[in-house]
């Protein structure tokens, strides 16, 4: 099957089009008020502090920046590996990944407290630090997202389109191992120190990507009224299965790692036995809900041309994945710095506590406007532009 031989069209904008738009439009609003908040009233109206300066918001971006290089895969498994069937899925799951990752930007940009210190962060350079390289990755995944685009529906550039594809999936593993390794890099932290963060963050941008992926292109089909059938949706059903078990193995071989050095138990028997609240999100959050459901959904043959139940296991992975990023990055900071190893260490600034945070109403409204902004985005582009084919039905894909 060949994208020449797929009929594309743009969005119908319908009234309820117009009605999740300005839904969409809202949401990024309640972004944009918390946001001035904050800038008027100083981040101590936030649940962070000195000691959990990564909170909510946080968690909110990492999880769209994840999900955005995930969601380009989708074009990259037609391009690169040739799997003809993904190739009329390649236009929305650039488009999707260009909105998610301006969402996720934009919840880091605005949660810096000065929004215009960002000019610093662009112009001055320190390449030793991950934070100065991600800058650039994250300008050249946009520049490639839509140079990728660009070669996939100008007929005079269709020559390009297999170089764009494979420059854009190699930025994009490039890009998800220096999120994962800006953990990874933090030594003094114990539950971030490791190098299998790296291709963690790889694994979990292929589900998380993916299940977004689902969900927007089941809601679109059927919000515009077009044939979506059984054979393209059990291919990425079995491919999320993978994505997830995948994950879940990373998980496992980074929890086992740790285990075995004697100095990272401590955090170890926190996360996974005495840390409360951070305990029960990684075992039924993370693990169950996130993970075994899931693939329970998936494998089921009873349900294995049921539209709902891979939309309901793509939701479940989403919950699981954004309460792994979670316990990752705020229970990463809950457990106390080890700043002398093999001593006990007691001051009036919290040395050697477990710290407390409670994200607020303003974190919660700065990560779902970024959210917003990026559904938002990603319905303005179907409509302004050829995104869509027309129909995806067995019939089609099996003649071609």
């Amino acid at each position: 099957m060949s994208s020449k031989t797929i009929v594309y069209s743009e969005l119908r904008a319908s009234k309820a089009y117009y009605i999740l738009l300005s839904i969409c439009f809202a949401i990024a609003g309640l972004g944009a008020i918390s946001f001035f908040h904050l800038e008027h009233e100083g981040h101590y109206v936030t649940g962070m502090n000195n000691q959990i300066v990564w909170g909510l918001p946080h968690v909110f971006a990492i999880f769209l920046i994840v999900a955005a290089s995930g969601a380009l895969n989708i074009a990259s498994i037609g391009t690169v590996f040739s799997k003809t069937i993904y190739q009329p899925l390649g236009r929305l799951s650039a488009l999707l990944a260009i909105s998610l990752l301006i969402g996720g930007l934009a919840i880091l940009v605005l949660d810096l407290g000065h929004a215009d210190r960002l000019i610093i962060a662009m112009t001055y350079y320190n390449f030793k630090s991950i934070f100065a390289w991600n800058i650039i990755l994250y300008n050249g995944f946009l520049a490639l997202c839509i140079l990728y685009i660009w070669t996939m529906q100008d007929r005079k550039l269709k020559a390009f389109y297999p170089y764009a594809g494979f420059f854009a999936f190699s930025w994009r593993l490039i890009l998800t191992l220096g999120t994962g390794s800006i953990f990874g890099f933090l030594v003094s932290r114990a539950y971030y120190n490791s190098a299998v963060l790296a291709p963690l963050f790889i694994a979990l941008s292929f589900a998380l990507g993916l299940a977004v992926f689902i969900i927007l292109l089941f809601f679109t089909y059927r919000l515009d009224k077009r044939e979506l059938g059984d054979v393209v949706l059990n291919r990425l059903r079995y491919l999320l299965a993978i994505f997830v078990a995948a994950a879940m193995f990373l998980e496992l071989a980074r929890h086992l790692t740790a285990l075995y050095i004697a100095q990272r138990q401590g955090v170890e028997q926190f996360i996974l036995l005495d840390g409360g609240i951070y305990t029960l999100l990684f075992w039924v959050g993370q693990v169950l809900v996130g993970g075994l459901i899931p693939l329970s959904l998936i494998f089921c043959r009873a349900l294995k041309n049921n539209h709902w139940s891979l939309l309901l296991a793509s939701i479940l992975v989403i919950i699981g994945g954004f309460v792994q990023l979670y316990v990752l990055i705020v229970g990463g900071q809950v457990y106390p710095l080890e700043l002398f190893p093999n001593a006990e260490v007691q001051s009036s600034f919290f040395d050697g506590e477990i710290h407390a945070y409670a994200p607020s109403i303003w974190e919660w409204m700065l990560g779902l406007g970024g959210v917003g902004l990026a559904l938002a985005l990603f319905l303005c582009g179907m409509v302004a532009l050829r995104f869509l084919p027309k129909s995806l039905a067995d019939s089609e894909l099996v003649a071609h």
